[in-house]
């Protein structure tokens, strides 16, 4: 109605004057009458009405002109059209919206199988081709790969980065590095449950530092929970029948650095999604592990590594395997990402501890590995310990949580 109101008034003040004009001249000497011009009509304009020859019809005739059904939608009052505009837009609930356990359990079922399945790919690999600085190299350049690719497509978007976030994200991906190299040099050289029973120390090595680097104090209940981890982890290393100190330093190693990590990715908040940021640690990460793998196994690997390898297995299989653990490494650790995005952190953490029982479990099937009855003891204690551990400190991390 205020485009109605501007163009009535414009109107009226151009009749005004015209009629203010002829009053004042004086009268005109007969001339020929100029023809009458017809009426053209024009298109509806949005919010304007009809206009003719320049002209906007009053609202009342064309509301005369216009049939009833469309005269009662014109006359609707407008909270009647907002409110009438969600139900005729309402949707129907999608399946994650109708069943989100059933949907968090899928999550949960895919990271635990791809990251069982990637276990025992891995060590197969190093059962042929004993390389892990340049096999943990492959991991990250097929991730990047699947990053990249996603990017180009849309899914997701990338989020654009700029050299403050990279301040902050290089840390993170430093250690992420390190974290993942010495992880694989230790699965290439010991028994992958033994690899996990060590890294069961890493709560040990969080708690450690959260005290003492990050000046936070922790109360005993929580360091009293991580005895039974120290003493497990004991007992299993002491019977190992796959030990050596490559891989038990290595593991340790690793362990500090993914406490590390830790430490670096509370400091390094970002608005960007979990997608984004692992995929641009990734791709820092990458840079970082490629010389190494070229320093230390380039010359092996160019005298008889690959050679010895595509004879053993084939260049098909070798090309195979390396890209498919790569592509389960980094899935898995994506899944991973979005399956603890969507639980609280006591699933969270009663989910990470049941990923260790698995891989542990699943690993001494497949590989047949033999354990002493020690190591086995050791290894449960271990794991009891890391979930009593993981209990405290969500329970503790929830109460904060809920005060705040």
């Amino acid at each position: 109605m205020s485009a109605v109101g501007a163009l009535s008034g414009g109107a009226a003040g151009v009749a005004g004057l015209l009629s203010l004009r002829r009053r004042a001249a004086p009268a005109p000497a007969p001339a020929l009458a100029t023809p009458q011009l017809p009426a053209i009509k024009c298109a509806a304009v949005p919010d304007a009405g009809q206009l003719v020859w320049g002209r906007q019809l009053r609202p009342s005739l064309l509301l005369s002109a216009a049939p009833l059904a469309a005269r009662k939608q014109t006359l609707r009052p407008p909270a009647a059209a907002a409110a009438a505009a969600p139900a005729e837009e309402a949707k129907p609930a999608s399946f994650a919206e109708k069943y989100p356990s059933l949907v968090t359990g899928f999550f949960f079922f895919m990271w635990y199988f791809l990251n069982v399945i990637f276990n025992i790919v891995n060590k197969k690999i190093y059962n042929y081709f004993p390389y892990p600085y340049f096999v943990s190299a492959i991991h990250l350049v097929v991730g990047v790969i699947y990053c990249l690719g996603g990017w180009s497509v849309g899914f997701p978007k990338r989020a654009p980065v700029d050299s403050g976030v990279l301040k902050l994200l290089i840390p993170v991906a430093v250690c992420h590095a390190i974290g993942h190299i010495t992880s694989n040099v230790s699965f290439a050289t010991v028994a992958v449950s033994f690899t996990h029973t060590i890294k069961a120390l890493e709560p040990f090595f969080n708690a450690a530092a959260t005290q003492f680097v990050l000046g936070q104090p922790l109360p005993l209940s929580l360091w009293l929970s991580l005895a039974p981890v120290v003493l497990g982890v004991s007992m299993a290393s002491l019977t190992e029948l796959s030990f050596n100190w490559t891989g038990f330093i290595n593991a340790m190693i690793s362990n500090i650095s993914f406490t590390y990590r830790s430490i670096y990715s509370k400091k390094a908040m970002t608005n960007m999604d979990s997608t984004n940021v692992y995929a641009y640690i990734s791709i820092i990460a990458l840079i970082v592990c490629l010389p190494p793998a070229l320093i230390i196994e380039g010359p092996q690997l160019m005298q008889h590594g690959f050679a010895d390898a595509i004879a053993k297995v084939g260049l098909t299989k070798l090309v195979s395997d390396l890209f498919l653990v790569g592509l389960l490494y980094h899935l898995y650790n994506q899944v991973a990402t979005n399956t603890l995005e969507r639980v609280a952190p006591l699933t969270h953490a009663v989910g990470n501890v049941l990923k260790r029982v698995f891989v542990i479990g699943f690993s001494i099937i497949v590989f047949g590995n033999k354990i002493s009855t020690q190591t086995g003891i050791g290894t449960t204690i271990a794991i009891a310990g890391v979930a009593c551990y993981s209990y405290i400190k969500a329970k503790i991390e929830e109460e904060k949580r809920v005060s705040l």
